[in-house]
């Protein structure tokens, strides 16, 4: 019983001295004391850094053209491929022209007979002109032949008339493009009678050099995008998610004249030159406006930027290796980076990992 008990008392005590020693540990730890705490850092930078208002965009064509017949008639021809990059002016389809053509030269024929009419008509109005002056005639029979000569101008003028519709007719039987882009998926294929002016057009044509990127901006910032827009173009860039390429840059081009009241938000459009075809119409990209540069701000990753009950604060690693717990006021993020206006000066470390295990004056280890 007796050595029971003592056995009991013994491992109480090992027990008391293993927590007060891990309490005298973490005592220690808060106070700066042997503890070293392992962390990563960055220097705050001093750079000029571009004020970006940033915001979810789509790609859209420059110009989109529904290409429709302008005559009925069956499709004798397809003159291009599907997806293909086709020219202004290039032939895209081509109708049977052959009862348009037979439709000008029976216009042509009136137009001939007509015209041979007005000859005869005004060569009579002529001659009795010359009898009325001579008083062979009178004034009424020579009436007669002036109202003929002036009724043949007449139908000989729509005749002519008739034979420039005919031949527009006929001109309209070969389809072009009417811009320069891309050809999306024909509608009606080869043989098929189509209308004019039908609702399903024949193919979309879609111009992508330029090409234009929507995006909405919070209504709070139109007006610095209005000042800064008067003041000079505005640089928008666009970047397609997951693409390993840089942004491609274009300007500000379009502020839609009215805010969105059930978003709150304000159109914005930007136009790109589009070279390298990198932007392709129907994209959503990140896109940015840049209203100017800010120059001489203190940078620091955003990661560094802790919350704590009296505000946000970084972690300053002293000379000596320790860390200092310091309060900061953050003017602005963009991305990774954070503009702070106070706290930190440039060239001061500030930690950017490891700060759950960081306390005002620790010990600290840097990390590569």
């Amino acid at each position: 019983m007796g050595l029971s008990l003592l056995a009991v008392v013994g491992a109480v005590g090992l027990a008391t001295y293993f927590v007060d020693g891990r309490a005298r540990e973490r005592s220690s730890a808060a106070k700066g004391g042997d503890l070293v705490v392992p962390v990563a850092v960055a220097k705050a930078e001093q750079r000029t850094l571009p004020v970006v208002i940033r915001a979810i965009g789509n790609v859209d064509p420059y110009t989109s053209v529904a290409v429709k017949a302008r005559v009925d008639g069956q499709i004798v021809e397809v003159n291009f491929k599907e997806g293909e990059e086709v020219a202004k002016d290039s032939i895209l389809f081509k109708i049977d022209p052959r009862p348009f053509l037979a439709a000008l030269r029976q216009a042509e024929a009136q137009n001939a007979r007509d015209a041979a009419a007005l000859s005869q008509a005004q060569a009579q109005e002529r001659r009795y002109k010359e009898l009325l002056e001579k008083n062979f005639v009178s004034k009424d029979a020579y009436s007669q032949f002036e109202t003929n000569a002036q009724t043949a101008k007449a139908v000989a003028e729509a005749s002519k008339a008739a034979v420039e519709t005919a031949r527009l007719n006929l001109e309209y039987c070969t389809i072009r493009s009417p811009i320069d882009g891309f050809a999306g998926k024909i509608q009606i294929q080869i043989g098929n009678l189509v209308k004019a002016n039908d609702v399903n057009p024949l193919v979309v044509v879609n111009q992508v050099h330029p090409v234009l990127v929507t995006f909405s901006v919070p209504e709070q910032q139109l007006a610095a995008i209005r000042k800064y827009s008067a003041e000079g173009p505005l640089t928008v860039e666009a970047t397609v998610p997951g693409a390993n390429k840089p942004a491609t840059s274009g300007r500000l081009s379009f502020i839609d004249n009215a805010v969105d009241p059930s978003t709150g938000t304000i159109r914005l459009r930007g136009v790109f030159d589009n070279a390298d075809n990198g932007l392709w119409p129907g994209q959503f990209v990140n896109a940015s406006v840049r209203l100017y540069e800010q120059p001489n701000a203190i940078v620091v990753p955003s990661q560094a930027i802790q919350n704590g009950p009296d505000g946000e604060y970084v972690f300053v690693i002293n000379s000596n290796s320790t860390a200092e717990m310091r309060p900061v006021k953050v003017d602005r993020s963009d991305g990774q980076d954070t503009v702070v206006s106070s706290g930190v000066k440039a060239g001061e470390r500030v930690v950017i990992r490891g700060q759950l295990k960081v306390t005002n004056g620790a010990r600290v280890k840097l990390e590569s």
